[in-house]
């Protein structure tokens, strides 16, 4: 199996919105589609799924057109869309046939993504005074329990391609590993997966290749740890009590920033840092850490983008 979206183009009049957009998914696992908005990921997802138009490009899955209505594909949209007045259990009972879902089957995996995104007492709330309670509706929940709502959605008809677009986005820590659990399992059974997020350590936690999207235009694809490793170890890192400016300066390394007992610093090469490392020896200045590191999945998305459009 494998997703390949070829030239996906998308124009609103003059201006240009996805232009040209490749990227191919042989194996299972995360694939991350990062930009700022408005730099196009939510419109090349839309496109994918045929909810919106395309002036150019194919996606394929399996070889074959890809075909939301009859392809077995979940999506948990960034903006979330439950019908507010009606009862969250006719909602996922009404989703999961739209996915040729039998009623039995959703009750048993409504019954099951309820109890692990602990919303039971919202699906299945126990009766008062041997009354049936009356069944809760979408607005009485809080964003983030809608949320999980809208996930068992998506993983209702337990898809072989699901799309998540900032599934993370207004989670408290707790909802957040929970959710991230979940992830982890759906990659665990070999599921494909694409994920549009600005949670960079999101990212580096769960995508093996991303592609970075400025203005419509992808600026940076591959693998994410080759990106990283051509960067080299141009980060350092130094936890000491000694002021060691002089010997910074001395050797020309750039102070990207300091605390009151850590720098960190920009290095040209890991020879660089040797000198320096060896410098602070010779001084017999006592080292609490001194470590290189690749940049931060952040620091080359800022490159890319320009830090003027990374969101705060």
């Amino acid at each position: 199996m494998s997703l390949i979206v070829t030239n996906l183009t998308k124009k609103y009049g003059e201006t240009t919105v996805v232009d040209n957009l490749s990227f191919r998914i042989e194996k299972p696992g995360v694939y991350a589609l990062l930009g700022t908005n408005g730099a196009g990921k939510t419109t090349s997802i839309r496109m994918m799924l045929g909810m919106l138009s395309r002036n150019g490009g194919e996606v394929q899955w399996k070889g074959k057109p890809l075909d939301a209505i009859n392809t077995n594909v979940g999506y948990l949209a960034e903006e979330r869309g439950l019908y507010p007045k009606y009862t969250l259990l006719d909602q996922l009972l009404y989703f999961a046939k739209l996915r040729k879902v039998s009623k039995k089957e959703a009750m048993s995996r409504i019954e099951y993504w309820a109890k692990r995104l602990e919303v039971e007492e919202y699906l299945f709330p126990p009766k008062v005074k041997g009354r049936a309670p009356k069944q809760k509706s979408a607005d009485q929940l809080s964003k983030g329990n809608q949320q999980k709502i809208q996930l068992m959605v998506a993983l209702l008809s337990n898809p072989e391609l699901l799309i998540l677009d900032e599934p993370l986005s207004g989670l408290d820590p707790v909802n957040s590993d929970l959710f991230k659990s979940i992830i982890k399992e759906e990659i665990e059974k070999g599921k494909y997966l694409i994920m549009s997020s600005h949670q960079m350590p999101t990212i580096e936690e769960f995508c093996s290749d991303i592609t970075i999207l400025n203005r419509g235009k992808a600026v940076l694809q591959g693998n994410l740890n080759e990106i990283k490793k051509s960067y080299g170890r141009v980060n350092m890192f130094i936890k000491c009590e000694a002021d060691i400016m002089p010997y910074i300066e001395e050797f020309g390394l750039k102070l990207v920033n300091k605390t009151p007992s850590e720098y960190q610093l920009k290095v040209i090469s890991e020879e660089q840092a040797t000198l320096l490392l060896t410098r602070l020896i010779d001084k017999k200045i006592p080292l609490i850490k001194f470590e290189l590191r690749e940049p931060s999945l952040h620091e080359i998305f800022v490159e890319k983008v320009g830090i003027e459009h990374v969101e705060k």
